[in-house]
């Protein structure tokens, strides 16, 4: 795969496929998403909950766990210093300015955890261990990190030997400890600037001492230990009031404004991404079926489900006395149940008859950066050529008719 020769995204995931293998039948929970993120940028994923937003993240970080495995793909990460560091090793990785991160070796990729990437994860309150405290727990990840950097190809650099021997010694030998002072220091450092009061004597407490949104800031401070440049974060305001969600986004933002990091961000919200977000894509069945800046589809959306989902969120502003919910529910996304058509065409207001083919992406005349995988991008609604409201209830039921009377035979 060359590089493009144009603009340099930072990150660019491109034909993402992530399959998961299980009794049921195959899950195809991302379907091959194209998008490209640009250094120093917000970008935004957002789409209703089972659209496949969380497994992209993960598949982005090599986190995927059986029954799951990312199936085909590219992630080019543009990286100089890391293209000189393991070029001469993987040169099948290296693509100019560009590492493909799938084709890594695990070794590999696990060093840029941390370094490079680091995530912040939805539930806080399941991700810190209950028996050790706080500030501990930030400065592991101060001290794993900078062994890491201390020597990037090898994996045993991340403990340098630390084993149970090592941790035996430690407990009566206080200068043999994994964590050094200098990282337990850092770790204060990190909840300073991540706005926790007391930074010195929380370090000292537990996990179930913190509040919901103090223990969100300490999971941001933990992601940033080392200093990486992609942050992804993964509904980072689940579960917390609206007064803590709008503390935390502005938190996101003006640690992204002083570091420059690049950030990745995964909700549900469009709130948020409202808030936050400089372009997003609109994930709905392991597709991004809409892209674009802020503007572009905010103000101008082209696919009906991004229509349907600011439809269902209040206006403020204008008289709309009621919501607009989009009917129907989320596909199945096992492989068996998936049609081979437009995935949203049985939810869709203007479904017509050429939706009964799956739509390429079309890009938006009026904006470079827009486009969308509908016929409606080129073409105008016509009632005409509409599908009847009972098409595809009527399709399911002819169906299962065939179904049940090939089992009968």
């Amino acid at each position: 795969m060359s590089v493009h020769t144009g603009e340099k995204p930072l990150l660019r995931v491109e034909g993402l496929k992530t399959r998961f293998f299980t009794e049921e039948g195959q899950v195809n929970a991302v379907d091959g998403i194209d998008l490209s993120i640009n250094d120093s940028e917000v970008f935004g994923i957002v789409g209703e909950s089972g659209s496949g937003k969380s497994v992209t993240a993960l598949s982005v970080l090599g986190l995927i766990e059986s029954p799951g495995r990312i199936t085909d793909g590219h992630v080019w990460y543009r990286s100089p210093e890391l293209v000189e560091s393991i070029g001469a090793d993987e040169p099948s990785a290296v693509d100019g300015e560009y590492v493909d991160l799938q084709a890594l070796s695990p070794r590999v990729r696990r060093t840029l955890r941390g370094t490079h990437f680091s995530m912040i994860f939805q539930d806080p309150m399941s991700s810190f261990n209950p028996s050790l405290t706080v500030g501990e727990q930030i400065a592991e990840a101060v001290e794993s990190q900078q062994r890491a950097r201390a020597n990037p190809r090898s994996v045993a650099s991340r403990t340098q030997g630390y084993g149970l021997s090592s941790f035996i010694m430690s407990t009566v030998m206080p200068s043999k400890r994994y964590v050094k002072e200098e990282s337990l220091d850092r770790a204060i450092e990190l909840l300073e600037m991540v706005g926790i009061p007391d930074p010195v004597l929380r370090a000292e407490e537990y996990p179930h001492e913190f509040s919901g949104g103090m223990l969100q800031r300490a999971m941001i401070a933990q992601a940033l230990a080392g200093e990486p440049n992609v942050l992804i974060a993964d509904e980072p305001t689940t579960a917390l009031d609206v007064t803590i969600q709008a503390q935390v986004l502005d938190l996101l933002l003006e640690l992204q404004e002083e570091t420059g990091m690049t950030i990745l961000l995964i909700t549900h919200n469009l709130g948020v991404v409202a808030r936050m977000c400089d372009r997003l894509g609109v994930m709905y069945a392991g597709e991004i079926v809409e892209r674009g800046t802020l503007h572009d589809v905010f103000n101008d959306p082209v696919h009906p489900y991004t229509q349907g989902l600011l439809g269902s969120i209040p206006d403020l502003d204008g008289t709309r006395d009621r919501l607009q919910p989009i009917a129907g529910n989320v596909p199945s996304l096992l492989d068996h149940e998936m049609p081979d058509r437009c995935f949203f065409a049985d939810r869709c207001p203007k479904a017509m008859q050429e939706c009964l083919e799956k739509p390429p992406e079309f890009g938006i005349a009026e904006s470079s950066s827009h486009a969308t995988k509908c016929y409606l991008a080129r073409t105008s609604y016509d009632e005409t050529d509409a599908l009847t409201e009972d098409y595809f209830s009527s399709e399911t039921a002819e169906t299962q008719q065939i179904e049940s009377d090939g089992g009968t035979q």
